[in-house]
């Protein structure tokens, strides 16, 4: 196989998954629509990954604090894995599979959301957010792959879970940040509606 074969494999599996997408339309919509009522109720939403996914948390918070599209007021989102100083501190203090619970214990709400971002479903420190938030009586939306992984297990009925058909970490992430553009749209189409 010659780079150019390579590159339309890659090009053709990317395509693949974006189209399997189409059977998590709906849950795509309700996750954004749960998102933009967060907002609007005056909540927050705290979001969180590792790797790539942390950069698809910062992404996320960066595109509501300043702006996707539509010139609109920023929306309250806090991306936890961009603090240095938090996450060495609570790594050496606690361990790093409480960097993300601890953070939630200090500022997450009642009500507020935590969209977590994992790609195989099994980061411990995931899992321990998620079991924080639902200490705080948070809402929680995880974006995985891989069939879920372990995270399953912890997310109540009221939870929501995005995973993406596929087990190739880049597909995944590919499709992880367009459900993140997603939900964007969403939340700005709801929130500008309703003048927020």
């Amino acid at each position: 196989m010659n780079t150019l074969n390579l590159i339309r494999q890659q090009l053709d599996e990317s395509i693949t998954s974006k189209q399997n997408l189409l059977q998590l339309s709906e849950t795509i919509v309700q996750a954004g629509e749960l998102l933009a009522n967060c907002i609007q109720r005056g909540n927050k939403i705290l979001c969180c990954g590792n790797g790539g996914s942390a950069s698809d948390a910062q992404h996320f918070a960066a595109e509501l604090v300043g702006r996707y599209v539509k010139e609109r007021p920023g929306m309250p989102a806090i991306c936890l894995n961009t603090d240095t100083s938090a996450l060495t501190a609570i790594g050496n203090d606690y361990g790093y599979d409480q960097v993300f619970a601890r953070q939630i214990q200090a500022l997450g709400q009642a009500n507020d959301v935590l969209l977590a971002i994992t790609t195989s479903g099994n980061s411990e420190n995931i899992i321990r957010a998620i079991e924080a938030a639902h200490i705080k009586q948070m809402q929680v939306l995880v974006l995985t792959g891989k069939g879920g992984g372990r995270l399953k297990d912890y997310l109540l009925p009221s939870d929501l879970q995005l995973c993406v058909p596929s087990n190739t970490t880049s597909r995944i992430q590919e499709a992880h940040i367009f459900m993140i553009h997603c939900f964007c749209e969403v939340i700005d189409y709801v929130c500008m509606q309703q003048n927020i």
